[in-house]
Formats: C-alpha cells, structure tokens, sequence
C-alpha cells in the first residue's frame, strides 16, 4: 500500500537576513503492507509531519519516490486522492452544517452520486455508532462523536488505506477507548490499511501491528510492539532503601546484576535493569537481607514503549507530546 524509497524534503528558510535550507526528511524508505495497522512514532521536529504530508500529496519530495495505494505521489496526486482517507488532527467538518449532509457533500466531491453518497454514508453512521445524529450540527457532538464523523468522512468513498493523523488527541479515555475499536474495525472487517501517527504510546502498543520511529528525518525502527521492548536491555528493577545510609550498599548489590548497564541513584531510589529480573530478585532480596538492607518497596517493570522510544531518541514521546 505505500512504498517509499529514499524520500527527502528540504525546505527553504531565514535565519535572520540569511536564507538558509533545512531538511526535514533525509532518505526515508518506508513499506507499508495491505491490512496493516501501522503506528508512525517520532518527536516534535523529527519528521514525522512532512513525511506524513508527503505520503498524502500534500508536499512534493525534494528527492525520492513513493507510491500510495499503487500510484506515484508526485507524478499521480490526483489518482493517490481518489484512494486513500485523510483524517486530518484538526478535523475537517463544518460546525453549522448536519453532520450527515457533511459527510455526503464529501462523497459528492469524490465523484459518487447522491443517492450512493446517502446510502454510504448512512451504512458508516450505523457502522461507527452515529445512529440519531444525522441531523445534529457537529458544533452540538461530543469530542468522540466529531472525530468519528471526522472517520466517516474519511471513509465515506471506501479507500484501501486510511491516514488518521492523532485519531484521539483531546478525546476522553472512554472516547479514545471507544475510537480504537472502530479503528480495529478498519482493519478486521473491511480489510482497510491505516497508517495512523499518534502520541500515545498505549495507543500505538494497543492498536498497530507494526511501528515506525522516525527521528531527525530518518527511519531509526521498524517491528512490532512486542520486538522493540525486547530489545531493550532488561526490566527495570525500582529499590526504595529504608535508610538513607545503605543506599550505595544497594546499589552496589543491584548493579552486580545489571550486565555493567549501570543503575542511577537519587536520594534513597536505586534504578537498574536487569535482564530476565523475575529469575534472580529473589537472590537480591536474600543478599540485600544479608547486608542489612532494608527496603521500603521494590518494583520490577518490563519494558515499554516509551522505554523504547528514550532508548531510540533520548527523548520521552509523553515529555515531548506536552512541549
């Protein structure tokens, strides 16, 4: 469904009375296989942006090429249009019109008819849980009932692949939850591709069979969810010591178990990870006993995403999504 090879944007830019090029994207390849869900993860400024607008038309690559939906992004725009859903993240309804003729009118501009625009779009506002707000202004929805609009609209001349740039940013947590099943649905019962951005790494962890991390203009990973914590180098094992005097005593202890990885200290917190931790914590905890050590609690995590995205990009998404 998208096959990118070596894409890259330059834009042209002032740094006082200087003109001066930046490049945003520096030889991204991407694929994108049919009935995927695929999560594109990066920080603010890594890319992530331009790329996504390249792959929908809206930007033409400086160098590269890449086909959507089996045509040339810069040669075939108008052919990609016709085949592919955008969601925008600011959505793209009008607040006074009926939120039915809204998603009809959309249809009209893909060329359908009127009478197959209304039966479709009726079909999607049965689909996405819409039934009785076919003649309510989006102005007068819920945050979960525009975004899911905002899908119909989308969705509304049955493309193969859909963009959904932030699907649930600003949406409650029984929104967001809401939404992902009928982003599943997507895939599960119409066969749809989704190539979805988004800063919530539950998110990307719940929905997307695959992820892409993009950072400073480049691809830096490309597997599943489960593949990438697992490169990440153990569980995190989290000591709070009794007593302030014992800590390095701890530390020494926990470090013994961390491969030479390290682990951090900060007032009476000791951190580390440890690969495989449920195996030897027992041991630790006998051998802290032994040198009198005494905790307050011990935690043991397994990697997560956002681990995983530190580990890539030095940088938390979480942290980055709140600049």
């Amino acid at each position: 469904m998208i096959h990118a090879r070596g894409l890259v944007h330059t834009f042209r830019t002032r740094r006082g009375r200087e003109k001066v090029d930046v490049t945003a994207v520096q030889g991204v390849d991407l694929d994108v296989d049919a009935g995927e869900i695929v999560a594109f993860l990066g920080p603010n400024g890594a890319g992530k942006t331009t790329t996504l607008r390249i792959l929908t038309t809206l930007l033409r690559p400086t160098q590269g090429t890449a086909r959507v939906a089996g045509f040339d992004v810069a040669t075939e725009p108008v052919q990609v249009r016709q085949h592919i859903g955008y969601v925008s993240q600011s959505g793209s309804t009008s607040s006074v019109a009926r939120a039915g003729d809204e998603v009809v009118d959309h249809g009209l501009l893909y060329g359908i008819d009127r009478a197959q625009a209304e039966r479709r779009a009726r079909e999607l506002f049965a689909q996405l849980d819409l039934d009785g707000l076919w003649s309510r202004q989006p102005k007068s929805l819920s945050g979960g009932q525009r975004r899911r609009l905002d899908v119909a609209m989308g969705l509304i001349h049955d493309p193969a692949l859909v963009f959904l740039d932030e699907p649930t940013s600003g949406l409650d947590p029984q929104a967001r939850a809401n939404l992902w099943s009928h982003i599943e649905d997507l895939r599960d019962r119409r066969g749809t591709t989704v190539f979805l951005t988004t800063h919530y790494l539950d998110e990307a962890d719940a929905l997307s069979d695959r992820l892409v991390v993009i950072d400073h203009g480049r691809i830096v990973a490309s597997d599943t969810a489960e593949n990438l914590k697992a490169g990440v180098a153990g569980d995190l094992v989290h000591l709070e010591v009794s007593d302030a005097a014992k800590v390095q005593v701890a530390a020494q202890r926990l470090e013994a178990l961390t491969g030479g990885s390290g682990v951090e200290v900060d007032a009476t917190s000791v951190r580390g990870r440890v690969a495989r931790a449920g195996t030897v914590i027992q041991g630790l905890m006998r051998e802290l006993d032994r040198v009198d050590v005494a905790l307050t609690s011990i935690e043991v995590r397994p990697p997560t995403l956002d681990d995983v995205f530190l580990n890539l990009t030095g940088r938390s998404l979480r942290d980055d999504a709140a600049a």
